[in-house]
């Protein structure tokens, strides 16, 4: 009886603005898809193709491994920098002496960047109504 072995699979999340990413990768061909669509066909421009694929050009590991992700929320550059983050803790996960290379390059860390909230009294964040003397 022949049984075939079934591929390590590394489980991480990314979080980027209101963007989760939930990010599977193992070794393969080095096809990425995410929300069941092929890389290119999902991001629309070519620097959000190339922010997702970064973590894994900088280990050198792009035609190594295969990556599934699944995200919600935010938008497309949210979304993207939340698979980037993804793939980076996933990277780790993998092979912890990854760390050294992945470090130095920022993957490993989370932007805090976010929407500010508005406040009471004021038309947005941080814009003020008209002030008027008289």
């Amino acid at each position: 009886m022949i049984t075939q072995e079934k591929p390590k699979i590394f489980h991480a999340i990314g979080r980027r603005k209101s963007a989760i990413a939930s990010v599977r990768i193992h070794n393969g061909s080095g096809k990425i898809t995410v929300n069941g669509k092929n890389l290119e066909d999902y991001c629309s421009t070519e620097q959000m193709i190339r922010q997702v694929k970064a973590p894994l050009v900088t280990v050198d590991q792009i035609d190594k491994i295969d990556v599934i992700a699944k995200v919600k929320g935010s938008g497309s550059s949210g979304q993207s920098g939340a698979i980037s983050l993804g793939i980076s803790r996933a990277l780790q996960i993998m092979n912890p002496e990854l760390r050294v290379q992945l470090k130095p390059e920022g993957h490993l860390t989370r932007d805090p960047r976010a929407k500010e909230r508005k406040k009471p009294g004021q038309p947005g964040a941080r814009k003020k109504f008209q002030f008027s003397k008289r």
